[in-house]
């Protein structure tokens, strides 16, 4: 090749690495952290071309402007529908104190849905156990199901549930499903369970496809991470848990043993309808059917079960993509800042961005008791090793972490703060939750049901070893470099 070619590509090469520096300096710091901008940035000065590739296919979270717009139509369409009152006043009345209003004035300025009085709460920490509480309120179904999870799977556990799906279908009820498509798509029996939903009268949708051919493209790795089920209005269920088997059907879990430790709530009450809203807008976004008139419907008054806590306020808070406000990360800053004497947190993934980290944090050196549960082993490699970076942070400022013993993956995701208010819902304390996922979690008030919530702290701290800053600081170099190159990952969103 002659000399002056060689130089030519030279030149052109040395042009266009400056041209993409010099943009990314420009468009990466709008509308993004500074984290995360600065982390974008590292990694394309550093490999500029292949940085550049990378943040093209992962370095907008947003879902597209015409999804956006239509979530946007069908929650004022279906709120108005569904004569969600606003409360103010009744908080009032009841004497709820004032911080646990101006959370409820966030969630309803955030994610739009009030809080809402006399809910039965039951909270289920028994694997197989929810499964079948599930199970058994499809059986008693006669209008319609709706059920919403992240991962599912049609397996040996799950295949009750699903075969009362099938029948009551067969009596005339109305079944719509959905799932998310690449969340369950690396589960292996992922095609068993398409192929056996094609011989049904289940109306399913995957949420968040990526079909290049039928024109879903989007960045990779958005997903809805919700877990809802309502059955005719009546009762739901969400929380941590995903529809699959607790060892996700994979082999090599199965052989360890290692099996996937979750917390669901049953719920009866005004909730349900509002836990209904969030599953009519993603119906809607994924088929384009309107369930205003289903959802319009007022649910009825709770039944008395035993183990069930009565009369609780609870507060839907929806969050992801479709919001550009991070309803979660913004309600969990504010409830870890009011703390006054003692947090307990639950997060299998906890990798906070620096507002969070600064919370939990300041919490503790404020003179907070806070404790933070996470597993002693992890399903994310990466995810797991970006997490042990913040350890000697939360340690050093006096936080407690508790392990979780292996062979389980603790998976479940909640926090209560003092006795007067908790969360319980599907998002972790992680920025992919606070960014990229779709997640729902309820805001809990009452002593009975923090103390019910405290409880099962009280179990997990039984089971676990306490993690010392002594130890943490013996691990090797190694190991150290792999976590905070894990980090800086973390923060590439």
């Amino acid at each position: 090749m002659p000399a002056w070619v060689v130089a030519l590509i030279s030149a052109a090469l040395v042009a266009a690495n400056l041209a993409i520096v010099l943009c990314a300096l420009v468009v990466l710091p709008g509308g993004r952290r500074p984290q995360t901008a600065m982390a974008w940035l590292l990694l394309i000065l550093a490999i500029p071309f292949l940085g550049f590739l990378l943040f093209l296919l992962f370095g907008r979270t947003s879902v597209g402007r015409k999804r956006r717009a239509q979530q946007a139509e069908v929650n004022a369409a279906i709120l108005a529908a569904a004569h969600l009152e606003d409360i103010e006043d009744h908080e009032r009345r009841l004497g709820l104190p004032p911080l646990v209003q101006s959370f409820a004035r966030l969630n309803r300025r955030l994610g739009v849905l009030p809080l809402s009085f006399g809910n039965t709460v039951e909270l289920i920490d028994d694997y197989r156990g929810g499964i079948e509480q599930m199970t058994r309120e499809v059986v008693a179904a006669t209008d319609y199901v709706h059920v919403q999870f992240y991962i599912s799977a049609w397996d040996e556990m799950t295949a009750p549930f699903f075969e009362e799906l099938v029948r009551a279908t067969e009596r005339g009820v109305s079944v719509r499903f959905l799932f998310d498509h690449i969340g369950s798509k690396g589960i292996p029996v992922y095609k068993d369970l398409l192929a056996r939903l094609e011989d049904t009268k289940i109306q399913w949708a995957p949420m968040l496809p990526i079909r290049p051919l039928q024109g879903d493209i989007r960045r990779p790795d958005l997903r809805n991470h919700r877990k809802i089920l309502v059955v005719d209005g009546r009762v739901a269920f969400s929380g941590s848990q995903n529809l699959i088997e607790p060892c996700y059907d994979k082999p090599k879990n199965q052989k360890l043993g290692r099996a996937w430790v979750e917390l669901i709530a049953r719920l009866e009450g005004p909730v349900v309808q509002e836990l209904n809203v969030v599953f009519a807008t993603d119906w809607f976004t994924e088929t384009g059917e309107d369930l205003r008139d289903v959802v319009a419907a007022v649910p009825p008054a709770p039944s008395v079960r035993p183990g069930a806590v009565t009369g609780v306020g609870v507060q839907v808070v929806p969050s992801g993509p479709g919001f550009a406000t991070e309803n979660n990360l913004r309600l969990f800053n504010a409830m870890l800042y009011s703390a006054e004497r003692r947090l307990s947190l639950t997060s299998p993934y906890f990798v906070p961005d620096d507002s969070l980290l600064y919370a939990v944090t300041t919490a503790a050196q404020r003179g907070v008791e806070v404790e933070l549960f996470v597993g002693a082993t992890a399903d994310q490699f990466m995810v797991a090793h970006a997490q042990r970076s913040y350890y000697e942070a939360l340690l050093t400022a006096g936080i407690r972490i508790w392990l979780y013993p292996e062979p389980f993956v603790l998976h479940a995701k909640h926090f209560s703060v003092d006795d007067r208010v908790a969360v319980v819902g599907s998002s972790n304390m992680d920025m992919r939750s606070f960014a990229l996922n779709y997640e729902v979690v309820m805001m809990m008030t009452g002593e009975e049901i923090v103390s019910r919530l405290m409880q099962v702290e009280d179990t997990y701290r039984a089971l676990s070893t306490e993690l010392t800053l002594d130890e943490w600081r013996q691990r090797t170099r190694g190991q150290r470099y792999l976590d905070n190159l894990m980090r800086l990952t973390a923060t590439l969103q």
